[in-house]
């Protein structure tokens, strides 16, 4: 039997995503309050990363399968450009947040993303029975589907925090030159 990995995102995510998270952060001081959203927010980035991985996977082996259904001569390798250019993708559904932080452990991600599928590898794809493959996308799409939710619960709790900054200073219980002179240190 295969284990699977840990869910996208790990202990961290799954904290953020606990109900009584936003409850316990709305009574935190305010300093506390924007620590939070930017450990929300590097979360949110090393999610998207992730699931960026995944998709440029899944988007490779379904292109293979498609290759070979199609009986299609090219090599995959030919074929790589028009993956990467996510030709036949839909449009994005993200929430078009600007990202102002990098992921934290790229390889650690990219770990993840593997251990998805052990046993494909994708240097020697063309190797692969259509049956690996299968099972692959099938693996993939489950996890991408499941990463997609987590991200967009932590979007969620990124919205919740930033709301309650915003109704501190806007009902006087925070001050902006508190802030800056917080920031100048």
């Amino acid at each position: 039997m295969t284990t699977q990995p840990p869910p996208a995102g790990g202990a961290d995510v799954d904290a953020l995503l606990d109900p009584g998270f936003l409850e316990s952060a709305v009574s935190s001081p305010m300093a506390e309050v924007r620590r939070l959203r930017r450990h929300a927010e590097q979360q949110e980035v090393n999610l998207s990363y992730t699931r960026r991985l995944l998709q440029g996977r899944l988007d490779i082996v379904r292109r293979e399968l498609q290759r070979r259904a199609e009986h299609d001569g090219r090599s995959l390798l030919d074929l790589l450009p028009e993956i990467l250019a996510e030709k036949g993708r839909g449009p994005a559904h993200g929430l078009g947040r600007h990202q102002t932080v990098q992921p934290a452990a790229p390889e650690e991600y990219e770990s993840w993303v593997n251990a998805l599928t052990p046993g494909v590898d994708l240097l020697a794809i063309s190797e692969l029975p259509d049956a690996d493959l299968e099972q692959a996308a099938r693996a993939l799409a489950a996890a991408e589907g499941s990463l997609s939710e987590r991200r967009r619960g932590v979007q969620q709790v990124m919205d919740g925090l930033a709301g309650e900054l915003a109704r501190r200073y806007r009902n006087g219980e925070a001050d902006v030159a508190a802030l800056l002179a917080d920031e100048g240190r």
